[in-house]
C-alpha cells in the first residue's frame, strides 16, 4: 500500500530538509522529522508543518537553521517552552529538544526532563504519530518506527505507543485528538484504545473549553463529521462536553406514534451539508438547527410529535452555547443563529401559491447568506422515501429559481429603504422620535409587500401619505 522509501526520499528532497542537516551535523546534534509530517508523508497528504526534535537544544538548531536562511526567514523563540518556530516561505517548523515527561494526577502540566528520541516517541500521542525520520547526513532518511506505526497506518487503526489509560490520564485532550484522527483520516480506533476513552472520560473536565472546541472543529470539518460525533457520544465525552447535543439523541414512542431520532438526523444533515460547503460557521449551524427540539417537544394525540417555534427556541440558545462552549461571540455567532432562525422559511416558500411578498421578505431577512441559508435547507431534507426527497429539491430549485427573478427585478437583498431616517426628520422638521421609525418601517414594508417598487420617487410619495395617515405635516 505505501511506497516507503519512494516516499521518503520525494519529500526529504526539498532543500530546506537538506540545510537543516546541515545545521544539524555542524552542531553535532541528532535531529529527526516527527509527528504529523511523516504520517501525512506516508498518507500522501500535502503539509507544510514541520515537527523537528533534535536530542539537545532546538532553540540552538532553530537559531542556526534561520541564519543560514537569512533574510527570507523569521525566527520566534519560546525559552518558557524550550521551543522555537521557523518561517521560511510555505514551510513553518516547529524546533524542540527530545524530552521525556512525567505528570501528577491532579495536573496537566508535566514535569519535564531532557530525552532520548526512544524518550521522545514514548510521550507521543498514536504510534502513527511516533515515527521519526533522521536528517543526519549519516543516516539521512533512516526512519525510526519502534511501535509500527507503518503498520497501523495500513491497517488504518488508532492506537497509543503505550498504556492508554496513561496516555489519556496524562493529556486527555488525547481522547478527543483519537477521535478526531478517526474522523478525519476514515480509521477505527483499537478496541482497548477505545475502552481506555471510555474509562477515563472525566478527566476531559480538566482540559481548557479552548482546547477541546478546536478538536471539535477539526471534526466538523473532516470529510464525515458524524463518525466523530458518533464516537464521542458512545465513548461518553459528548455528554461532558456538549450535553445539548447529546440530548437530541433517542426516540420516544407515545401512542404507538415515534418520532425520528434527532442527533441522527442531525448528523446525517451535517454530512449532506459537507458536500456543497467547506464554511465551518455553515456546519456549526447544521449541528445546531435542530438544537431546540428536546425542549419545544410536545405530543398531541391528534397533531402527533410537534416542535413548534424550535427554529426561535433555537436561535435564543446560541448565545449560551456559544458563550459556555468559548466560541467566538461575535458575528460567527450572529451568522449561526440567523441560520437556526431562519432554517425552516424556505421550505414554506415551497407551496405553488407562494407569494412574492414572502420571497421578498426571505431575501431581505437573510441577505448575503441567502445561498448558505438554501445549502442548509437542502441538506436538512433526509426522508428515506427518494421519491420525497426528489420533489423536495426540486421545489427548492424553484424558490431558487424565484428568488433569483424577483432579486434581479427588486434588488432586495441586503436593500436599505431608499429615504433615510435623517430625510423624514429633515422633510417634516422633527426630532429623533417613534413617527420617524414608523414611517422609515412603513417604507420598507411597502416595498417588501410589492405594494411600491424599490425607487426613491415612489418612496417619496409614500412617505408623504404615510405621515399624513398619523397626523404630520411638511415643515
Amino acid at each position: 500500500m505505501y511506497y516507503i522509501q519512494e516516499d521518503i526520499d520525494k519529500h526529504l528532497s526539498a532543500p530546506i530538509f537538506h540545510l537543516i542537516s546541515e545545521a544539524a551535523d555542524k552542531l553535532g546534534l541528532e535531529s529527526y522529522v516527527v509527528g504529523g509530517y511523516v504520517r501525512d508523508l506516508f498518507l500522501r497528504r500535502p503539509s507544510k508543518d514541520i515537527d523537528i526534535v533534535t536530542v539537545g537544544s532546538g532553540i540552538e538548531l532553530a537559531r542556526r537553521v534561520a541564519e543560514m536562511l537569512k533574510p527570507k526567514a523569521n525566527l520566534s523563540v519560546f525559552k518558557n517552552f524550550g521551543t522555537a518556530q521557523v518561517k521560511n516561505q510555505d514551510w513553518e517548523i516547529e524546533f524542540v529538544g527530545a524530552r521525556r515527561e512525567s505528570y501528577r494526577r491532579d495536573s496537566r502540566k508535566p514535569i519535564v526532563e531532557d530525552g532520548t528520541l526512544e524518550d521522545d516517541q514514548n510521550r507521543r500521542d498514536f504510534t502513527i504519530n511516533a515515527m521519526a525520520l533522521c536528517l543526519n547526513k549519516a543516516r539521512y532518511g533512516e526512519l525510526a518506527d519502534p511501535f509500527d506505526g507503518l503498520g497501523d497506518l495500513e491497517n488504518l487503526r488508532i492506537v497509543t505507543p503505550l498504556d492508554p489509560d496513561v496516555t489519556f490520564s496524562d493529556d486527555p485532550l488525547r481522547m478527543m485528538r483519537a477521535i478526531r484522527f478517526a474522523s478525519q483520516l476514515g480509521f477505527f480506533i483499537d478496541p482497548d484504545t477505545f475502552d481506555a476513552i471510555e474509562r477515563n472520560k472525566q478527566r476531559i473536565e480538566i482540559i481548557s473549553k479552548e482546547r477541546m472546541v478546536d478538536e471539535l472543529n477539526k471534526i466538523i470539518m473532516s470529510p464525515k463529521p458524524s463518525a466523530g460525533f458518533e464516537l464521542l457520544e458512545r465513548s461518553g465525552l459528548l455528554e461532558i462536553i456538549f450535553p445539548e447535543l447529546c440530548a437530541l439523541r433517542g426516540i420516544e414512542t407515545k401512542e404507538g406514534i415515534g418520532h425520528k431520532d434527532n442527533f441522527a438526523h442531525t448528523l446525517t444533515v451535517l454530512d449532506r451539508l459537507c458536500k456543497t460547503s467547506d464554511n465551518l460557521w455553515l456546519r456549526w449551524s447544521a449541528l445546531l438547527h435542530d438544537i431546540a427540539k428536546p425542549a419545544t417537544k410536545r405530543f398531541d394525540k391528534h397533531a402527533g410529535w410537534t416542535f413548534h417555534n424550535h427554529n426561535f427556541i433555537g436561535e435564543k440558545m446560541i448565545p449560551g452555547i456559544f458563550r459556555k462552549m468559548k466560541l467566538p461571540m461575535n458575528e460567527k455567532m450572529k451568522y449561526v443563529q440567523k441560520m437556526v432562525s431562519l432554517h425552516m422559511r424556505p421550505i414554506s416558500l415551497t407551496d405553488e401559491d407562494v407569494t412574492d411578498s414572502a420571497v421578498r421578505r426571505l431575501l431581505f431577512d437573510a441577505g448575503d447568506d441567502t445561498d448558505d441559508l438554501m445549502k442548509l435547507c437542502e441538506a436538512d431534507i433526509t426522508s428515506k422515501n427518494p421519491e420525497k426527497v426528489r420533489r423536495f429539491l426540486e421545489n427548492f430549485r424553484a424558490v431558487r429559481e424565484k428568488m433569483t427573478d424577483i432579486e434581479e427585478k427588486d434588488r432586495i437583498r441586503n436593500f436599505q429603504p431608499p429615504v433615510s431616517g435623517e430625510e423624514i426628520m429633515e422633510t417634516f422638521g422633527i426630532p429623533p422620535s417613534r413617527p420617524v421609525g414608523i414611517i422609515k418601517e412603513a417604507i420598507k414594508n411597502a416595498i417588501l409587500d410589492g405594494v411600491i417598487p424599490n425607487e426613491y420617487e415612489a418612496a417619496v410619495q409614500f412617505m408623504h401619505r404615510k405621515a399624513s395617515e398619523i397626523g404630520l405635516r411638511r415643515s
